[in-house]
């Protein structure tokens, strides 16, 4: 049986900032789901290269700790990796035990990496899911806002996920931009105005700071 339906074909080149997020249904940890049940709600979609590794177990148990900020930015949290629908049963029971922490969000399986080629987590010719350590903000819409990928020794971190989120969040409307290491109630940027002329008496017209609202 065919566990994946792609309503897409495997792209020629990996998924950029601005594409539509390519739909699949899988199994899950949480029974089957499908990326476009997401719909309507922010989403991190991200991957790790195996279960039962130590750097992607920090990472979700970051991940749970911060689970209940993440939904009250309405977003919610969707794991992948190669690895089957038992084996990732079988971590989470380890993480549960180990370190009392219950991994809330599904983890879908990719076992023919499908998903992850879709995704240009790793080349179409890989035999290995090593280099997946990648993470998609998604926004209602389905559309990728942000990209985010990281080699399989380091871990990612969470903070700077939801910092990522907010600030994606807060300029989505395209009125206001965030400047370097803006956190939320930080000043923000002025978004340039393509059809003004810039002001000559004015020297910071190229880069104008905004009170947070």
């Amino acid at each position: 049986m065919n566990l994946y339906e792609s309503s897409t074909r495997l792209p020629a080149r990996a998924i950029r900032i601005g594409d539509p997020a390519p739909d699949f249904t899988a199994r899950t940890t949480q029974g089957e789901k499908s990326l476009r049940d997401y719909r309507g709600h922010w989403l991190v979609f991200f991957s790790h290269p195996a279960d039962f590794t130590p750097v992607c177990t920090t990472e979700f148990i970051g991940m749970e700790r911060a689970a209940d900020q993440f939904r009250a930015m309405d977003c919610a949290l969707l794991g992948l990796s190669v690895d089957s629908l038992y084996a990732h049963h079988a971590w989470l029971h380890a993480i549960r035990e180990s370190f009392g922490v219950t991994i809330s969000f599904p983890v879908v399986e990719d076992p023919s990496m499908a998903i992850g080629h879709a995704y240009g987590m790793i080349d179409e010719l890989a035999e290995s899911s090593a280099a997946m350590r990648c993470t998609y903000f998604i926004d209602p819409q389905g559309i990728v806002r942000a990209i985010t990928t990281y080699p399989h020794n380091v871990g990612r971190s969470v903070a700077e996920m939801l910092r990522l989120l907010a600030a994606l969040q807060r300029a989505d409307d395209g009125s206001v931009m965030t400047p370097e290491g803006w956190q939320p109630g930080d000043d923000l940027l002025q978004a340039p105005d393509p059809e003004a002329m810039p002001d000559g008496a004015a020297a910071d017209w190229f880069c104008r700071k905004v009170a947070a609202s």
